[in-house]
């Protein structure tokens, strides 16, 4: 019997069916489509296509936290069952959630001294961190300790790289990732930002490329440069109903790559979504540690 229980968040935008067939313990995080509160069911319903197509339409989707409230309700039934916790979690540096998620596991173990809850910075989201959660499963079926996950994950997330791009910069400028002025003025220009995960766990514009041919040249090129063992690992795009976009992708991937192994086409879950927008096209992959 496992000596602690293994738990991460659908912001991970982690298969459904991998979390299904392991009976992972999740924590599904909420999200507001014409104000009415949903909680990420990690494309069980088939909706994502649905859901890019709202956006266009002009629906607007807002993201939300969990309150400590609900991490209180989680944590509580497997510490009183005499588990310990081990809870990989989604990056501090793009919501406040992880600080519930902290302050609830302070309030609840002074009611289980005994026990004990770790809560592991990815310093990522969506499928980056999936990359990473399967393989800490994958240690936590194998019997390794909290500690040797843990450490694990701790280790290896900086390897965890994605290089996006987005079709329509009012999605950004909506959640106040970049200004109206410069919303404006590169659609005017037709300037696709490259976004990539940063070393401290934030998302950056890494350049900004003219034209949507050119940035998906550009995700491949980032691809080739940092992907490490191609052949032994399953690189993934994501795509936000663009599914010619991201089979384009990866034929630019595989020209650049020619050793690349196999590859999966996977939506853009709606809480990312939200903040990216119908369009978006990314490359995910395990390669060098971070640099921005």
């Amino acid at each position: 019997m496992d000596s602690y229980v293994f738990m991460t968040d659908s912001d991970s935008d982690i298969s459904y069916k991998f979390v299904d067939e392991n009976d992972v313990q999740m924590v599904y995080m909420p999200y507001v489509v014409d104000g009415v509160e949903y909680l990420d069911d990690l494309g069980r319903a088939g909706t994502q296509k649905e859901y890019f197509q709202k956006m266009r339409q002009g629906t607007a989707p807002k993201t939300s936290l969990l309150p400590v409230s609900a991490y209180l309700e989680i944590f509580e039934p497997h510490l009183k069952a005499g588990k310990d916790i081990l809870f990989i979690a989604f990056s501090s540096k793009m919501s406040a959630t992880q600080e519930n998620a902290r302050a609830a596991r302070e309030e609840i173990l002074k009611a289980y001294p005994d026990r004990r809850i770790e809560i592991v910075d990815t310093l990522t989201i969506s499928r980056p961190m999936a990359l990473l959660v399967e393989k800490a499963y994958a240690l936590f079926k194998d019997g390794k300790s909290m500690d040797e996950v843990k450490t694990w994950v701790e280790q290896n997330r900086l390897r965890s790289q994605a290089w996006f791009t987005v079709d329509d910069l009012v999605y950004l400028k909506r959640g106040g990732r970049i200004s109206a002025v410069a919303a404006t003025m590169g659609s005017l220009m037709d300037l696709k930002p490259i976004l990539t995960l940063c070393k401290d766990g934030s998302m950056a514009a890494e350049n900004k490329i003219r034209g949507r041919k050119a940035a998906l040249r550009y995700l491949a090129d980032k691809t080739a440069e940092n992907i490490l063992d191609p052949a032994g690992q399953e690189l993934i795009i994501m795509h936000a109903d663009a599914a010619d976009d991201a089979k384009r992708l990866e034929d630019l991937i595989r020209e650049r790559v020619p050793s690349l192994g196999p590859v999966k086409h996977v939506f853009v879950g709606p809480v990312i979504g939200a903040h990216a927008g119908p369009g978006t096209v990314a490359s995910v992959f395990m390669g060098k540690e971070r640099t921005l």
